[in-house]
């Protein structure tokens, strides 16, 4: 008689067969009538009907009615029959006879049994012959057989591992495709870290084995094409993965949802999604909601979250209780929770702890978790620690705070990338201070845009004229960076730019500059609004800035208003400010004051 083919292959995945749901009456009749008509075909002696009808009982879970059937069918040498008994037997718990028939069948050419005779192997540790039988179904195009096969090999390190789950993937395995769309990320992440392009068409090809995957229902894989959807700002399709994922049992993609829809300014379907994860053990979610309480000033119910977070084997839970109880006033409790995470790694939980103990005057208790944290990665802490070795004021520890600082600007701190500027400019090295005071600038620094603005500054050959002798001018980008660090409250930067819309004649603009850097306590600013004033005809006006900017130190402004006094003919007054100026300076304007004072004086003795 001739073989047969695989007709009812049922053993794939190695579990018992269930019997299925009903579905309605019209599939249940068809079922009854092809059964009945495979059963008489059965009796007339028709193999394909005994393995047909064998198949359909063995589905069902009637395994004493399609033992006879497939036992007749795998006689006549029907191999689908002989696959289909060892499940039988696999299934009564009898392995050893079930390998028999799946040899037998496996031998015959069945491709799924071949798969479950190399699954039998493996699971009785014998390596070699598990291969022989898995690569037998994998090169004969089974899926299951290729997604074995690949696992068996992945498990030792072999480097043909992924062929075949490219294999089984291709195959519509849906496993294969996820591990492999797992593999294809983690490289493109690497790719991505060395700066090569590699890494985008690697994570293309990532998210086509994830699509694939989530397509026939991976819960993971839609999380993890949903996360890529997000990063790349395509909100609403990664929301519909996560979803997807999420009603699946996924908490890991509810509580991404939960975050989509936070962001999106649906706090309360956030809520609902990230309490649906906590439940189901997500420490993230139950960060998220103890954060969504804390906001609310809930702070019971926030805790409580926080501490389920905890429970949960996250490390942010106790970071989460420190800063609770700081923003609290509760020191000592901030404290232990602060070193609870810290103990287990946390590196901003070793900042904060080290702040917090720096607050409380215990430098030598700072320094370790600073160190500690910044070892970790956290920028902040190396930044703070920088600041710690700066303040001891000895050259060993200004170089150690440099390279602190130098860590923390590569991370793209910014202040940190301004201290290293000005220790650069400290040093001459002029390219290197401009390059970090430009990325600090970049950074929103205002402190750094003025310092790269002397800097371009100084660099500015003198300004050419037109042939009629009228200075020509073109905004330069000195300018724009003293603009910038002006516009965003840098009394000195707004001084220099007053200076500069005077140099073109724009008084009104001057004068705007001068007096938002005086009434921000420049006194430079006051000093020279007081001048822009005086040579409007505004004396008195003048005065009293020029009066603010000698309060607050300005020799030059005393000297000013000496002379206005003096002018005035209110010689007392005159002398007084006189003094002042001779005692500021600097020592040109004392010289000046002092002579001014020398002749107040003999006119008032006179």
């Amino acid at each position: 008689m001739d073989v047969m083919g695989d007709k009812a292959t049922l053993f794939e995945t190695g579990r018992f067969v269930q019997p299925s749901e009903p579905g309605d009456a019209g599939e249940v009749a068809e079922e009854a009538v092809e059964e009945v008509r495979q059963r008489l075909a059965a009796e007339a002696g028709d193999v394909e009907a005994m393995s047909v009808l064998g198949a359909m009982l063995l589905r069902r879970g009637d395994l004493d009615g399609a033992e006879p059937q497939l036992r007749a069918a795998t006689a006549a040498g029907d191999r689908a029959a002989a696959n289909n008994l060892g499940v039988l037997l696999h299934q009564r718990g009898y392995a050893d006879e079930a390998a028999g028939w799946w040899r037998i069948a496996a031998v015959a050419g069945s491709a799924a049994a071949a798969h479950a005779l190399g699954r039998h192997h493996r699971e009785r540790g014998d390596e070699p012959a598990a291969e022989y039988w898995l690569r037998q179904s994998a090169e004969q195009g089974h899926a299951l057989g290729a997604y074995a096969l690949a696992d068996l090999l992945e498990h030792r390190g072999d480097a043909g591992a992924e062929a075949w789950m490219r294999t089984a993937a291709e195959h519509g395995h849906r496993e294969a495709a996820y591990r492999l769309a797992r593999a294809i990320d983690r490289r493109a992440a690497l790719e991505g870290e060395d700066g090569s392009d590699n890494g985008v068409e690697l994570l293309a090809e990532a998210e086509q084995f994830y699509r694939q995957a989530a397509a026939r229902g991976h819960r993971r894989a839609a999380l993890h094409l949903g996360a890529i959807l997000e990063k790349r700002g395509e909100l609403k399709e990664a929301g519909r993965w996560y979803l997807t994922s999420a009603k699946d049992g996924e908490a890991r993609a509810a509580c991404a949802l939960g975050f989509l829809l936070r962001d999106a300014g649906d706090t309360e379907s956030a809520a609902v999604w990230w309490l649906r994860a906590a439940q189901d053990g997500d420490g993230n979610a139950a960060n998220a909601l103890g954060a969504l309480h804390a906001e609310r000033g809930e702070t019971q119910t926030a805790e409580r979250w926080y501490r389920a977070a905890m429970d949960a084997g996250d490390d942010n839970g106790a970071y989460n209780l420190g800063l609770l109880c700081a923003e609290q006033g509760r020191t000592a409790q901030a404290e232990q929770w602060y070193r609870r995470a810290a103990y287990a790694g946390h590196r901003e939980a070793a900042n904060a702890l080290a702040i917090l103990l720096l607050q409380g005057g215990d430098t030598t208790g700072a320094e370790p978790w600073f160190s500690k944290a910044a070892e970790a990665g956290s920028v902040d802490a190396a930044f703070n620690l920088g600041i710690l070795y700066a303040g001891r004021g000895t050259e060993e520890d200004a170089r150690a705070a440099l390279r602190c600082y130098e860590r923390a600007a590569a991370a793209g701190h910014t202040e940190a990338a301004l201290q290293v500027g000005i220790a650069r400019l400290r040093d001459g090295d002029e390219q290197a201070a401009e390059r970090h005071l430009r990325c600090a600038a970049g950074g929103g620094s205002a402190e750094a845009a003025y310092r790269l603005a002397t800097v371009l500054d100084a660099r500015r050959p003198p300004e050419p004229a037109h042939e009629l002798g009228e200075p020509a001018h073109e905004r330069t980008e000195c300018e724009e960076w003293y603009e910038r660090a002006a516009s965003q409250g840098h009394r000195r930067a707004q001084v220099r730019v007053g200076m500069l819309a005077a140099a073109r004649g724009d008084v009104v603009e001057a004068a705007r500059w001068y007096r938002e850097a005086a009434e921000a306590g420049s006194r430079n600013g006051a000093f020279n609004l007081g001048l822009l004033l005086a040579r409007e005809g505004s004396e008195p006006e003048a005065a009293v800035w020029w009066t603010r900017a000698a309060d607050a130190g300005h020799g030059r402004a005393a000297l000013r208003l000496a002379l206005v006094y003096a002018r005035r003919g209110e010689l007392a007054e005159g002398q007084r400010w006189a003094d002042r100026a001779v005692t500021l300076g600097p020592a040109e304007v004392s010289r000046r004051a002092e002579r001014l004072r020398d002749a107040l004086r003999q006119e008032l003795s006179a």
